[in-house]
């Protein structure tokens, strides 16, 4: 980004709150829609969401939540969970949603940790989950629970529907309290309270700033062409930064409609109803894209896979020239328009990608396989790398400068070098204002110039285009001193529509051996395609036809990778992998340590 575009985006970040955008959207774009669920028939306005966010937001200062108060949010996607959420934000309270899938254990240290006062569950399913909580952390004040119809006598646990009463009364009766608080809210007060996944020791609660997420938002406006007042879709869980500024703040900022998807396996469903101009898709849900449409192109009749092979060969050759800043011939241009719009648009139509502009990818490696392959149909899915200390992307790939392989360059505003041992440091106005401490204060996460060590390796080359090579406290160190990346070996594995999920082993080792998941949709149609009477996933760990599939799959991986990477054996695994059996965090990384201490038999008779 150049000079005077930075400048732009600092200024018009600079006096920006999610409560004074609230205020502005109900004001100038009251009619609009702002927030929808998939299969609901009704619509929130901006001037109806707002007017919701004024209730509730008298209700919950009834409860006795205040400016830099921690509220607690366990809730699925619903509409009543964003309205909250804003309802905080504009008392200046610092709202954390947390993932349902955490174990209890991990929700006491949360609720431990964070001293929220009040906690907002789904239900009554919730509640008891949350019981032996509440009884152990008396600082929880009041749970107020959306689908309850009635309050305990103590009061101490109430429903929603006491909650927006109770506000309905309080607003009707002073409106101008509201208006007084949020205009009190300070572009560097708290907006959010994420915490990190854990996956080398507890969670850390990461604050963001109006400040934070706005400029973000500001910055992906001047960085991606796409229009004000545009739909999305909201599908990862609001624990999620990507969730978090996609799919509450950037839609608050350009007074856009959010279409709530409230269950993961509906997404394709909801990508066809609100066809988006953008979408963000953690590495898995690109991969499962990428097996449906060559599992569906491998049973169409020869002639529609030859016309799509020889479409997709024209797209590839236009997208190596875009990548690689040359101009297309005349000639090549309008052959690529001519087979698109007649073959790859329909195609992208059936996945509701035929309005994209852009398309990201993030949270974890993707393989480069996948990338090309989305590409040729016309998908250009561009990584971007950052963390919820960086309040989402750090680096970012955009339409007109894009690196495959690589995560891109800084953001606006953005700074990156690297230390002496390839660690990422980054500075600039996307670094949360730090971490929160047992006593309410914030501990600051960069060192005295502002830098912040983010724990990722990674390589920069000539033109800036930052390529992660691995976590700085994951490398393996074989028992011949080589430094080796797990997560490029686990990349090119899951390359394979079969693998869900891949985990190289070989610290301290000879060499590199690996557990292999298979997807638990996609291996069962692949078995029943080829006749194979094993239908589930542990039938189908110890078939032989399978094997040599994924045989063909490591040997496709070593053929990418230098000796010491190669992976010399591997163990199918007869389950997979999910955050409830705890083998993955709640944003999908790996648990190594749980991981191999569960597998620690599996993985000794691999050197045995």
């Amino acid at each position: 980004m150049d000079p005077a575009l930075e400048q732009r985006c600092a200024d018009m970040a600079r006096d920006l709150t999610i409560p004074a955008l609230l205020h502005r959207n109900a004001t100038e774009f009251p009619d609009l829609p702002a927030l929808s669920l998939l299969g609901s028939a009704g619509t929130l306005t901006w001037r109806q969401v707002r007017d919701e966010v004024a209730v509730l937001s008298r209700g919950l200062a009834d409860l006795g939540l205040g400016s830099g108060d921690r509220l607690l949010i366990m809730m699925s996607g619903r509409p009543e969970h964003w309205l909250i959420d804003l309802a905080a934000t504009s008392l200046g309270a610092i709202p954390s949603t947390v993932y349902a899938t955490l174990a209890t254990d991990q929700l006491r240290y949360l609720a431990r940790h964070s001293r929220a006062g009040i906690v907002v569950l789904e239900d009554d399913a919730a509640l008891e989950r949350w019981q032996s909580i509440l009884d152990e952390v008396p600082e929880i004040r009041r749970v107020v629970v959306v689908d309850r119809a009635a309050d305990d006598p103590d009061g101490r646990i109430l429903s929603l529907r006491h909650v927006s009463i109770r506000g309905a009364a309080a607003h009707q009766a002073d409106p101008g309290a509201f208006e007084k608080t949020w205009r009190e809210v300070r572009p560097e007060q708290p907006v959010t309270l994420l915490y990190t996944s854990g996956t080398t020791g507890d969670p850390k609660g990461v604050v963001l700033t109006h400040h934070n997420v706005l400029y973000q938002c500001v910055v992906m406006q001047n960085t991606i062409d796409t229009p004000d007042h545009a739909g999305s879709l909201a599908y990862l869980p609001l624990a999620h930064i990507a969730e978090r500024i996609l799919g509450v703040y950037n839609p608050v900022y350009r007074a856009g409609h959010v279409t709530i998807c409230p269950d993961p396996t509906r997404l394709l469903a909801g990508l066809v109803t609100v066809r988006p101009v953008s979408f963000f898709g953690v590495p898995r849900i690109w991969e499962k894209m990428v097996a449906g449409v060559q599992g569906q192109l491998a049973a169409a009749d020869p002639p529609v896979r030859a016309a799509v092979d020889s479409a997709r060969a024209v797209a590839t050759e236009v997208h190596r020239l875009r990548e690689a800043g040359q101009p297309i011939p005349a000639g090549l241009a309008a052959e690529h328009a001519a087979l698109d719009a007649r073959i790859l648009k329909p195609l992208r139509a059936k996945l509701g990608l035929d309005a994209m502009r852009w398309a990201g990818s993030g949270a974890a490696p993707i393989p480069v396989a996948i990338l090309r392959y989305l590409a040729s149909i016309g998908i250009e899915v561009l990584e971007v790398w950052g963390m919820t200390e960086t309040t989402g992307t750090a680096t970012i790939n955009t339409p007109e400068s894009f690196r495959t392989g690589s995560v891109g360059r800084p953001n606006g505003g953005m700074e990156i070098r690297l230390a002496a041992d390839g660690e990422i440091l980054v500075r600039g106005p996307l670094v949360s204002a730090g971490y929160l401490r047992a006593d309410g204060g914030v501990e600051p996460i960069t060192d005295a110039d502002g830098w912040l060590a983010t724990g990722d390796v990674g390589v920069l080359d000539d033109d800036g285009f930052l390529t992660i090579t691995d976590r700085k406290k994951e490398l393996i160190i074989n028992s011949s001193g080589k430094n080796i990346s797990p997560a490029r070996i686990e990349s090119l594995l899951r390359a394979h529509p079969l693998i869900a999920q891949a985990v190289a082993v070989g610290d301290r080792r000879p060499y590199v051996t690996a557990l292999i998941v298979l997807d638990e949709e996609i291996a069962p149609l692949w078995a029943r395609s080829r006749g194979l009477p094993a239908t589930t996933v542990a039938e189908l760990a110890d078939e032989p036809v399978l094997r040599a599939e994924i045989d063909a799959a490591v040997a496709a991986a070593n053929s990418r990778l230098s000796r010491p990477e190669q992976v010399k054996t591997y163990r199918v695994l007869a389950r997979g992998w999910s955050p409830e059996s705890g083998e993955l965090t709640p944003t999908l990384k790996l648990r190594r340590r749980i991981i191999q201490d569960r597998y620690a038999d599996e993985i000794g008779a691999l050197y045995g």
